[in-house]
């Protein structure tokens, strides 16, 4: 794997030396465990201040529906069909970037593959709960788990997330999206911890065709959508798990993952964060040649928005010249900082900044 995730390279430009100073554990994995919820949530501008049109006239009408209601219907896209499709990622600094994305299902089997267009050679597979991460320039995969928060292209499952109460669900009407038609929603945040959303949502399956993350004061900050999709690809999951075990001549690096909780680490947050639960918790340790990490990551959620927590021992070359450290990457914030004497925190999030500050704030030492 690269030592930065490429996201960070991409949007930042003329500031990769400022996150190059610096290629902490937390960043190393950060690309790994939350592709779907940096990259794919990224977007393509295809316009600045896209409305609903009237297009969709002769479309069925569509039922009076809750955020909730909502958000169930764009899950159960989920396996209805195999598709391959190209989607376009753009951020807020103009940088822009594609990739292929193809899912099938067999039984039980959920399987997905992300092949970059663009920028260095990698395709990610994803299988249930596994995940592996191919650079072909470097002939190295990396193998971690597949746990994932995001929107686009299907909402995750946040059991206890309560959405009704923090956002409000609006019908614009509707538009063709890479040739369908597309119900257009607006998820508005009833607070100012947490962003807007506008969905395009396939009429006949649910998916996600595009979205756009707009800011507190209604300014869109990253948008995602796919050009083209085809519901008829020749796409058997048999296959893509087939190119997903094909690792012979490649460099093996694997991710060790152990389910745990912040508090049985002995950290936790001194007060909950209103409207964010609590949604996983992994140690996870990336032993090389050079030397050994562990970092824990906590993810909170409110079913929509995400916010991650990485912890790792402070280290004296690295954390030498930093108290604190604050990176934006469109609707992504990063917020990074001493805890204690002996451990430094990233908080990482596609939430305000003011979110990331009361995360911060409220994680403590238990013990």
């Amino acid at each position: 794997m690269k030592s930065l995730p490429d996201k960070l390279l991409m949007v930042f430009g003329q500031q990769k030396r400022l996150v190059a100073d610096r290629p902490s554990a937390s960043f190393l994995l950060t690309l790994a465990s939350r592709m779907r919820g940096l990259v794919l949530v990224a977007g393509v501008v295809i316009g600045a201040h896209a409305h609903a049109s009237s297009e969709g006239a002769s479309a069925p009408a569509q039922p009076n529906r809750d955020v909730s209601q909502w958000v169930e219907h764009m899950r159960g896209a989920v396996c209805q069909s195999p598709y391959s499709g190209t989607f376009v990622v753009m951020s807020a600094s103009g940088a822009m970037s594609s990739s292929r994305i193809t899912q099938a299902c067999d039984g039980g089997v959920q399987i997905e593959k992300v092949e970059s267009l663009t920028g260095a050679p990698r395709t990610v597979y994803r299988r249930n709960g596994e995940m592996r991460t191919f650079f072909g320039s470097t002939r190295t995969v990396r193998t971690d788990r597949a746990d994932t928060l995001a929107v686009f292209p299907q909402p995750s499952v946040v059991p206890g997330a309560q959405l009704s109460q923090y956002y409000s669900a609006k019908r614009l009407g509707s538009e063709r999206v890479a040739g369908r038609m597309a119900d257009v929603l607006w998820f508005k945040p009833q607070d100012d911890l947490r962003l807007g959303y506008r969905i395009w949502s396939d009429q006949a399956t649910g998916l996600v065709m595009k979205l756009q993350t707009l800011a507190v004061d209604g300014r869109v900050v990253e948008q995602a959508a796919f050009s083209e999709i085809d519901w008829n690809a020749p796409v058997r999951a048999e296959d893509l798990s087939r190119s997903m075990d094909a690792i012979a001549g490649f460099q093996v690096v694997t991710v060790n993952v152990r389910k745990t909780s912040a508090q049985s680490e002995g950290w936790g947050l001194r007060q909950p964060v209103e409207g964010f639960v609590p949604v996983q918790c992994y140690r996870r340790t990336l032993a090389t040649q050079a030397d050994t990490r562990s970092v824990l990551q906590c993810s909170y959620s409110d079913g929509l928005a995400s916010v991650s927590l990485f912890l790792e021992p402070l280290d004296a070359v690295r954390h030498a010249d930093l108290q604190s450290q604050e990176v934006s990457m469109g609707a992504t914030q990063l917020l990074g900082r001493k805890v204690g004497e002996d451990a430094w925190l990233t908080v990482v999030g596609e939430v305000p900044r003011k979110t990331l500050y009361r995360f911060s704030q409220a994680w403590v030492r238990l013990r």
